[in-house]
C-alpha cells in the first residue's frame, strides 16, 4: 500500500467499457514521512475522496479488484481509503520479533 494526497481531478470523455461513472483523480505519491514520491499520477477513486485529501493506494491487480462492480478493467492505481490520522514512529522503534513465552502478537 502507497499513501497519496489527491491535488486534483482528471477528466476523461471516452473510457473503457466498465469504468463509465468512475472518478479519477491526479495523486501525488508520497512516503511514510509525506514527501513527494515521484511523480503525478491517475488513480480511481473508490472512496469519494477529495482535493487535499490523504489516501491510501493500491496498485495492479488490487487496484482492479477494488473497483465497485465490474472486477476486470484495465485500471493500475486505486485510491481505497482515506487516512483520518497518521502517526509515525523512527525507525527501529517498533519490533516485530517474536519472543519466547507470552507476547502481544499470538
Amino acid at each position: 500500500m502507497l499513501f497519496g494526497r489527491v491535488t486534483g481531478t482528471a477528466i476523461c470523455t471516452i473510457k473503457y467499457p466498465g469504468t463509465e461513472g468512475l472518478k479519477l483523480l491526479v495523486v501525488q505519491p508520497l512516503d511514510k514521512h509525506l514527501n513527494p514520491l515521484g511523480g503525478l499520477q491517475v488513480a480511481a477513486d473508490v472512496v469519494q475522496a477529495g482535493p487535499g485529501d490523504l489516501c491510501v493506494m493500491v496498485r495492479s491487480r488490487e487496484a482492479a479488484l477494488a473497483m465497485p462492480e465490474i472486477k476486470f478493467v484495465p485500471i493500475d492505481l486505486a485510491l481505497v481509503g482515506i487516512v483520518d490520522e497518521l502517526n509515525v514512529r523512527p525507525d527501529g522503534e517498533f519490533s516485530t520479533v517474536l519472543k519466547k513465552g507470552r507476547n502481544p502478537f499470538t
